[in-house]
């Protein structure tokens, strides 16, 4: 398939989903070809033309203002973004429909065994916020993963429920019914989420409903389906009562549509709001990281930590149609990481995000080094 082709795909908008199912044994996919030596920079530079990035829409904000800055030190090479979802960045990127699939949720091992030219690369640290539209209320209300579970599977209906007023001592919640917000298309987001309801409820959601970019939500009284996290953003400000999960990087966007956001009581107990420190903490706290960064953060017994944090993945073919397709690729994922480009705070504090550990870094680059 030829590279205009690809192009002309992703305009046109065409959209692909991808289940990711989690267990068994990590694998990790490696090329037998040579590593390429870095000049100091720790960039290489690149040839010429145009590097096709689609799907994550927690990540497609930074994408942006990495496309811009990369595009700036390196104006040969043109870097398209699109903000499709994780489920068809991933399905896009392992079919060569696109060459780099931006996704919050990482491969399944049966992924990396039917595709093994297929890698995912960790590119950054995010986080995922639950936001509310509760008029009237401006203070961050303390949720449980209890409480978002019974909340999406409709036994939970009201926001002034005793589960929710006993964890709000202080404030008077309204009695307006929960309008639960999910994600229409294959999300990462929706993974992450999940993830989560699965962790803190491994006895019920874990068993029944799981995690999953899509999952066959219950049916809550009044429940949205949403497309994409600006999706969820317009939707929940347009829906008093409504209860949502967005990606960090729309921090901003869900404050201007008058949303608010909960803190969360993490697997030691304790109560944080998603900032830097807590989700720098959480990161921290899982100290052994696989060479293919394939590892949930969320949940972690973590002291300080907020328990909604993970990875933001780069999913690329190792196997390239060409030397210098492969080339620009790995430019672009080097400037990416590095903590002098695009992991430099100039960058990631503009969508909340946090840079990769150093240990991390050195293991995508040995990742990113294998693409030919």
């Amino acid at each position: 398939m030829t590279r205009s082709t690809r192009l002309a795909r992703l305009i046109v908008g065409l959209t692909a989903t991808v289940a990711i199912g989690i267990g068994g044994s990590l694998a990790f996919a490696t090329a037998a070809s040579a590593k390429t030596k870095l000049p100091k920079s720790g960039v290489e530079t690149p040839s010429s033309g145009t590097v096709i990035e689609t799907g994550s829409t927690l990540l497609y904000p930074l994408f942006n203002l990495w496309s811009a800055g990369y595009s700036t030190k390196y104006p040969s090479v043109t870097i398209e973004t699109g903000g499709t979802g994780s489920g068809t960045g991933i399905t896009d990127a392992t079919t060569g429909l696109a060459d780099i699939g931006a996704s919050d949720a990482y491969l399944a091992p049966t992924q990396l065994t039917t595709t093994p030219t297929a890698l995912n690369i960790p590119l950054a640290i995010s986080a995922q916020l639950i936001v509310y539209n509760l008029p009237g209320i401006t203070a961050h209300l303390t949720l449980t993963g209890s409480v978002l579970e019974q909340i999406y599977e409709g036994t939970i209906t009201t926001w002034n429920n005793a589960a929710i007023t006993s964890l709000n001592p202080s404030l008077t919640l309204p009695s307006i019914p929960i309008v639960t917000l999910h994600r229409a298309d294959s999300s990462g987001d929706t993974f992450l989420f999940s993830t989560f309801l699965s962790d803190t409820n491994p006895n019920t959601w874990g068993k029944t409903l799981g995690f999953n970019t899509t999952i066959s939500w219950p049916n809550a009284p009044g429940a949205l389906a949403e497309t994409g996290n600006s999706g969820m953003v317009t939707g929940c400000k347009a829906t008093p009562g409504c209860i949502a999960y967005v990606g960090i990087s729309y921090e901003t966007q869900a404050l201007q549509a008058a949303l608010g956001y909960a803190a969360l009581k993490n697997a030691k107990g304790q109560v944080e709001l998603p900032s830097a420190t807590s989700i720098a903490a959480e990161a921290a706290g899982f100290k052994k990281v696989p060479a293919n960064g394939t590892l949930s953060l969320i949940y972690g017994k973590v002291k300080g930590g907020y328990p909604i944090v993970n990875f933001e993945y780069a999913i690329v073919n190792s196997t390239q149609t060409s030397t210098s397709t492969a080339k620009d690729i790995r430019s672009v994922l080097e400037w990416a990481i590095n903590p002098h480009d695009g992991n430099a705070a100039s960058y990631l504090d503009q969508v909340n995000f946090q840079p990769l550990p150093a240990t991390v870094e050195s293991q995508s680059l040995k990742q990113i080094s294998t693409i030919q």
